[in-house]
Parts: C-alpha cells; sequence; structure tokens
C-alpha cells in the first residue's frame, strides 16, 4: 500500500542515544535483512550532561546548543546502524528534554512530561499510518528506569498505537491502521547479574574509574517475563550496535565490551537485546522466546 518492505519496525524512543543503547542490535539487524526500520525520537535531549569537556560549552545552562548538536550524533548512530528513516516527533525542538524526574525543567514551556498525551500522540499516528508498521518497540509503563521523558515516551506510543487504528479518529492524518505486535524493551535479570559480575572479574581491566551495578541497567525484569531475543546470530551486529553507541559522543564512552553514561560508572555493553510482548499474538508455542519479532504477522 505504501510502496515499502513488507516488514515494517517503528521504534518509539526519547532522546538520541537510547535507540542505540536498547536496541541496537534490533534494529541494524532488521535494516540489513531489508525490512523498513523507522525511529521516531521525542526530544533532542538538550538537557543531557556532556563526557567530552571540550562540548560543555553546549549545556544547557550555557550555550544550550546541545540538542542541535545531538541531532547530529544520531545521524551518525542511524548511519552505523543502517537506519535511513528516523524523525522527531512533531519535528524537530517540538518537544524539549524534561531533564531529570523532579527538577524544574520537567514544567518548561515545551517540555516533553508536560505535553498533552492525545496532541503528541496524534503526530506520532500520523506516522503510523504512513508506515503501517506491523511491529512497535517502546518502553514499559515506568520508562525503563523512571525517566519523565520515558514514561511519557510511553504514554504516547500506546495511545497512538490505540488511536491509529480507530476508523473514526482523525482520517486527515491517514487510512486507520491496527499494529499486530507491540514490545516493551527488558533485560532479564540473569543477563543484567552475568553482566556485572563478567564486569568485576575484569577488575583493573575495567576502563572506567567505577563499576555500576545492576540498577543502573533500565527495564530488568525476572527471565521468564521475557518473551522475545534478538542477537543469536553469533555475535553479527555487536560492532553496529557499538560504532552507534559511540556516535552519541556527548552521552557515551564506549570501550570494548563496557561503556559509561556521564557518571563514568561501567556496564556491560549487551549484545543481545531482549522483549516482552505486551500486544498481539506470540509467534511461537507458550513458554518459548520469539528469535523473531515479527514472527506470525504472516510477512
Amino acid at each position: 500500500m505504501n510502496g515499502l518492505p513488507a516488514r515494517r519496525l517503528l521504534l518509539v524512543h526519547a532522546h538520541p542515544d537510547d535507540e542505540s543503547i536498547n536496541n541496537g542490535v534490533t534494529m541494524a539487524k532488521y535494516a540489513a535483512e531489508g525490512a523498513h526500520v523507522a525511529l521516531v525520537t521525542c526530544t533532542l535531549g538538550e538537557e543531557g550532561e556532556i563526557i567530552p569537556p571540550e562540548l560543555a560549552h553546549l549545556a544547557a545552562d550555557r550555550d544550550d546548543t546541545l540538542g542541535s548538536h545531538r541531532i547530529g550524533e544520531l545521524g551518525l548512530a542511524m548511519a552505523e546502524l543502517g537506519v535511513t528513516d528516523h524523525r522527531f516527533l512533531g519535528g524537530p525542538g517540538r518537544y524539549r528534554d524534561s531533564g531529570m524526574m523532579g527538577t524544574e525543567q520537567n514544567h518548561r514551556p515545551g517540555a516533553f512530561w508536560a505535553a498533552d498525551v492525545d496532541e503528541a500522540a496524534a503526530h506520532l499516528v500520523e506516522v503510523i499510518r504512513e508506515l503501517r508498521p506491523q511491529v512497535l518497540v517502546t518502553y514499559d509503563p515506568q520508562g525503563g528506569y523512571g525517566h519523565p521523558d520515558h514514561i511519557q515516551a510511553h504514554r504516547v506510543a500506546m495511545r497512538a498505537a490505540a488511536l491509529a487504528g480507530e476508523k473514526a479518529y482523525r482520517r486527515d492524518l491517514g487510512e486507520p491502521h491496527e499494529i499486530a505486535k507491540i514490545y516493551w524493551n527488558r533485560v532479564p535479570r540473569s543477563v543484567v547479574e552475568e553482566g556485572f559480575a563478567r564486569l568485576r572479574a575484569a577488575g583493573a581491566d575495567v576502563p572506567f574509574p567505577a563499576v555500576g551495578s545492576p540498577d543502573d541497567v533500565p527495564g530488568v525484569v525476572p527471565d521468564e517475563q521475557v518473551t522475545a531475543e534478538i542477537g543469536d546470530e553469533g555475535e553479527k551486529y555487536a560492532a553496529a550496535k557499538a560504532a552507534a553507541m559511540r556516535a552519541h559522543a556527548t552521552q557515551i564512552a564506549v570501550d570494548g565490551a563496557f561503556f559509561a553514561l556521564s557518571n563514568d560508572l561501567a556496564q556491560p555493553l549487551f549484545t543481545r537485546e531482549y522483549y516482552e510482548l505486551v500486544a498481539g499474538r506470540p509467534g511461537v508455542p507458550a513458554g518459548e522466546r520469539e528469535h523473531d519479532l515479527f514472527a506470525g504477522v504472516g510477512v
């Protein structure tokens, strides 16, 4: 109907860099396999803390130009993943990074956290009806770790998915479309614990001042809650994910199998990515994990 490949995947994230950390392997895999992979980022990440000292002037309390810089970083990251369709919700700068929960930035004019959910969802409905994805990936209701923009991205994505399929809703935004499967980003607890055990075992070889903890990883759940696992092709897309994360240089420092955010606490770089199917029918028998997000869709 829209001239796009048969398989179409849409991801909704809060800030530039979230997609590479959470879904870099998944995006690279499906892009390489010929699926249409589209990313919608809800803010420019203007309130992010900056790692390289020479770029400190970009910060919100100085030049306030980090957002425009991060547009460039996102473009570089998408090139590493082979993804050509990346957009900002409502256009670049329509919604501003809200800062961490409880800060004054939460209520700054234009902050994503303060946006009307239905108004913001309408922008995403238009994208959904244009691209007609079978699969949507976003955060859980807590946004993975409680950041207001992540929580709001979840709310907007889920609301837009519902509205996009309603025949009576805003036909000016395109023909109705129902998304077959919706996944939330997850990480099994056993994988997180193994990753940090590996970090601790590396000892002095860890290239960061200190090691983080499993609490630093968003979306950790009991193993049995995970329904899909992507990345079992023998680390085939691990290098692409690491390169995409490295492209977000203001936010992420990558060194080998580890990375750190602005807190300089080492975390394991996961080369397999995990999901929980929350809407739609699984493509495998009950109790088994899917290894294809399109399993059972019939494309």
